[in-house]
């Protein structure tokens, strides 16, 4: 079963660093809970999702890979 996090996230599309790892002055909670600078680490070495470039300046990451790895990083999920 998904988490409810995962379950508030629309079916497709793309979303933003900030909308990821959270924004505390915008009130926007953390989907996975890490500092910018482990988030881009884990692209680079695989724990996370590659980005998607959309034009030079707006830089996201794909609805659906987000989730799967909600799923994965789940208490009780398979490794």
């Amino acid at each position: 079963m998904e988490s409810d996090v995962a379950l508030s996230l629309p079916e497709t599309g793309y979303l933003r660093l900030r909308d990821i790892i959270g924004d505390r002055e915008a009130g926007i909670p953390a989907l996975i809970p890490v500092s910018k600078s482990t988030w881009w680490a884990g692209t680079l070495d695989g724990r996370f999702p590659k980005p998607v470039k959309l034009s030079p300046g707006v830089t996201a990451w794909r609805v659906e890979d987000i989730r799967a790895l909600i799923k994965q990083s789940a208490p009780g999920a398979a490794a």
